[in-house]
């Protein structure tokens, strides 16, 4: 099973030879067995990259993401015919009964909510408006206490003037760090036979990942959580190896003990058997432990 994560930072050309992936820079050459690779990102615009190296890593469902001028993640690979994709699959997700959507949109949500205030408690911060948001829930969120809670939410964990929307570092590293989630999600559901673009709650014509986008929501407070915990005035590289290291983060997930990437791996796994109508009903549990993730790199160069 892959597991690594490779950053390239630097003025490099990657490519490809007897299944080992060629990174060649400045400082040498790195080589790295394509098979352990799960993510690439290419966090420069002075990179290369060969259509070879692009084809071997999309056979082996690894996500390449590249980022842009401004260093935020730009676009990312998605492969048009994985190995284990097929017209059935294809059909049901086109079918997925309305009513199993509906109870999967409340547990994503809920649980999102009871992440929020998990990272709150830990901040030492009052979540009694936040529970009383949760106790307001209904099938489906039809009255989006989503977004109640967010905004609460991001005001308790930094500050009063805190908005989501302004270019500023903290914004900066949140946005980077979901798009890495999103990536890691969106390459579970590839992975399982399904199309991204097909959500359960997002429908954006725009969006080609509103299945990943969905079904992301109960991990994302794990990005604020590193974020909150971690001081800093500028969106640095060292902060990008450390977002993309999250995904290497300890966490439970339904009562057990795992890293974040495997978590991923049987929820999208869940969700979509779920859905299927494959699996009679579903469990949505992540928690926090008590550990502050580090800034651990994993395999960059």
């Amino acid at each position: 099973m892959s597991w690594r994560s490779i950053i390239v930072t630097q003025h490099a050309k990657i490519s490809y030879s007897s299944r080992q992936l060629v990174v060649q820079t400045r400082d040498g050459v790195n080589e790295i067995p394509i098979d352990d690779i799960q993510l690439l990102l290419v966090s420069t615009t002075a990179a290369v990259i060969t259509t070879a190296a692009i084809a071997a890593l999309v056979d082996v469902n690894a996500k390449i993401i590249f980022t842009g001028r401004n260093s935020e993640p730009i676009c990312e690979t998605i492969g048009y015919y994985p190995n284990n994709r097929d017209k059935a699959l294809i059909e049901a997700q086109f079918t997925w009964n309305d009513e199993l959507k509906q109870i999967l949109w409340t547990k994503l949500v809920i649980q999102k909510i009871r992440m929020q205030m998990q990272v709150c408690d830990f901040m030492q911060k009052d979540t009694v408006d936040l529970a009383d948001e949760l106790n307001k829930m209904e099938v489906g969120d039809a009255s989006n206490r989503e977004a109640v809670v967010a905004h609460k939410y991001f005001t308790l964990i930094f500050n009063k003037k805190f908005v989501r929307r302004e270019f500023d570092p903290v914004n900066s590293a949140l946005n980077y760090g979901y798009s890495i989630l999103l990536a890691a999600v969106n390459r579970e559901i590839v992975v399982n036979g399904y199309m991204t673009q097909l959500g359960i709650h997002h429908h954006s014509e725009e969006n080609d990942f509103n299945l990943g986008s969905d079904l992301m929501e109960p991990f994302r407070p794990i990005i604020d959580f590193w974020v909150v915990n971690h001081k800093f005035k500028e969106f640095t590289p060292d902060i990008k190896y450390a977002l993309v290291d999250l995904l290497n983060f300890e966490i439970e997930y339904n009562d057990k003990k795992t890293i974040l990437r495997n978590a991923l791996t049987k929820h999208v796994a869940n969700c979509v058997n779920f859905l299927s109508a494959k699996n009679d009903s579903i469990d949505v549990k992540v928690g926090l432990t008590n550990e502050v993730p580090n800034n651990a790199i994993n395999g960059h160069v």
